[in-house]
């Protein structure tokens, strides 16, 4: 008779792939929004695609674990807040693309918080496995720029009703909030990374 063991996975790793596709595409979203262009915008698409593909793959190998490094909740929860970072980045610029709405300053600054916030994610997944007692400093750091983001969406909006066109005002006012909601996912990514090292002292 055979026996067949089940493959173990590198849950970290896994994670970290993820989330390195997602920092792509959130540098991708920068560069677009710094200065729009159709290749740009299918670039973030793309990586949009990768990033779904890879947490395929995690989850697949969630299922066939019956081990995991962590809790299984705070590994597929983890690997949906960074998936949803990503998502809300390309849903920004595919609308740009689709309703010819123009960048801004708004747009630009906090296309860069995101960025930055998801490069402290990014060093926080890494450091998760072998240098725990680093990962807190990058977490508060996501945080920070988390906050940032929602200082900037409120002063964006702000100005944005000044404006007499409606239509205007609409299309806008969904560019922002996307970018709002992948800053919220991020916050979210940081404080389940902040979970797991509490549970894992």
């Amino acid at each position: 008779m055979l026996f067949f063991k089940r493959q173990k996975h590198d849950f970290y790793k896994l994670l970290r792939d993820q989330a390195e596709i997602t920092l792509e595409g959130l540098a991708g979203m920068r560069a677009f929004i710094d200065a729009p262009d159709p290749a740009k915008g299918m670039r973030v698409q793309e990586l949009e695609k990768q990033a779904d593909e890879q947490r395929r793959i995690l989850i697949d190998a969630l299922n066939q674990s019956l081990v995991t490094p962590f809790d299984r909740e705070d590994i597929f929860g983890l690997s949906r807040a960074i998936d949803d970072m990503i998502d809300y980045a390309r849903s920004t610029v595919e609308e740009m693309m689709l309703f010819e709405v123009a960048t801004d300053q708004h747009l630009k600054m906090m296309a860069r918080a995101i960025h930055e916030g998801g490069e402290e994610i990014v060093k926080a997944v890494k450091l998760l496995h072998e240098h725990p007692s680093v990962v807190q400093e990058h977490i508060i750091r996501a945080k920070k720029h988390e906050n940032q983001v929602e200082h900037l969406y409120r002063e964006a909006l702000v100005e944005l009703f000044k404006n007499p066109n409606v239509i205007t005002i609409i299309k806008t006012r969904e560019l922002y909030r996307h970018l709002s909601n992948s800053a919220d996912r991020g916050d979210e990514a940081a404080d389940i990374i902040g979970d797991i090292l509490v549970k894992s002292a």
